[in-house]
């Protein structure tokens, strides 16, 4: 592994092997002497790498493999079969020097304390992992600012609202300043000023402290906003490990026209443009090739009754729905 590579994943695969019966009370007394099992297979033959600063979007449907995959890379499961590397260290060891370097969030799960401050909480952690007062204090504060948290961290955890919690969530697992970040849906439930506030804080400490960041998000906001590159992993396969433009490019070829009309325009002659995603009273929107969109903005300034017009790439959500339904490359 080369010295900026932080972290390696070479084949990795994870099987479970689940027992089935039929139902009654007969197939229950007979899985009492003979059980059968089935496999599954959860993530299978996953290969990637990841350099020291780069912040990298993890994505695919529920039951994909994203969670699995991230627990195998953090140490918290076993591969069936496979190897990673994440800071030079095997993960499954969980060897203590590779544990002060990593943090795992999951929107999901807290590890805040519900009937204490969230301050008794960062205590604890500031023990295990030693951090000196000073430096503690210090990156506290910081994380105060970055986060607006003043006056929030002697409050009973059950008192604090949702994006509260999840802000010292995050200042809970960064105190120690891990140099790699798993970040498992870090803006789940989050209303959509903190969710930008969240992925705000998330920018700015990979650029102060050159992390690498393992995101995954069901928000395509948090992808957009953070994410110059991105892993799509599908059926426990990767699909497509790349550029998020390489990705629009290959597969929505297209352009978003969005008109504001000052006039009347009949579903007839804005179908003459291209082909027409929406016609309301004042506004038109048409999807047109990338190579066309120049010739037919001239025609539509010149031919209809335009106010405003904008071109847009198609939305990052609608070109991930494109990737599952139709797969990578195909337009």
């Amino acid at each position: 592994m080369s010295r900026s590579v932080c972290i390696e994943a070479t084949s990795l695969t994870k099987e479970y092997r689940v027992p089935v019966r039929e139902g009654g009370f007969a197939a229950s007394v007979r899985s009492l002497f003979k059980r059968h099992y089935r496999t599954i297979t959860a993530v299978q033959d996953v290969s990637f790498s990841i350099d020291h600063g780069e912040i990298v979007g993890f994505l695919g449907p529920n039951g994909a493999g994203k969670t699995t995959t991230l627990k195998m890379l953090t140490g918290l499961l076993h591969p069936t079969s496979g190897s990673a590397r994440v800071l030079g260290f095997e993960p499954w060891r969980r060897e203590s020097a590779f544990l002060r370097q990593i943090t795992l969030v999951m929107g999901q799960k807290n590890q805040l304390i519900w009937d204490i401050p969230a301050m008794d909480t960062f205590l604890m952690n500031r023990a295990i992992y030693g951090i000196p007062e000073r430096e503690f204090r210090r990156t506290l504060d910081e994380f105060t600012e970055l986060l607006d948290l003043e006056g929030l961290y002697d409050k009973p955890v059950r008192n604090l609202s949702l994006g509260e919690r999840m802000k010292c969530e995050l200042v809970a697992a960064l105190l120690h300043k891990p140099r790699v970040l798993f970040l498992d849906e870090p803006t789940l439930g989050l209303d959509v000023t903190m969710q930008s506030r969240i992925r705000q804080f998330i920018r700015e400490y990979n650029a102060r402290f050159e992390s690498c960041v393992l995101l995954t998000s069901h928000y395509m906001a948090d992808i957009a906003s953070l994410c110059k590159r991105v892993i799509i992993i599908h059926h426990g396969r990767i699909m497509f490990d790349g550029a998020l433009s390489d990705l629009v490019e290959r597969t929505a070829p297209f352009k978003l026209l969005n008109v504001a009309l000052s006039g009347p325009v009949s579903p007839e002659a804005a179908a003459a443009f291209g082909s027409v995603v929406s016609l309301e009273e004042g506004k038109l929107v048409l999807q047109a090739p990338k190579d066309e969109a120049p010739r037919i903005t001239a025609r539509l300034l010149s031919e209809l009754p335009v106010n405003d017009l904008t071109i847009e790439d198609p939305p990052v959500e609608d070109v991930i729905d494109r990737v599952f339904q139709e797969g990578v490359g195909r337009a």
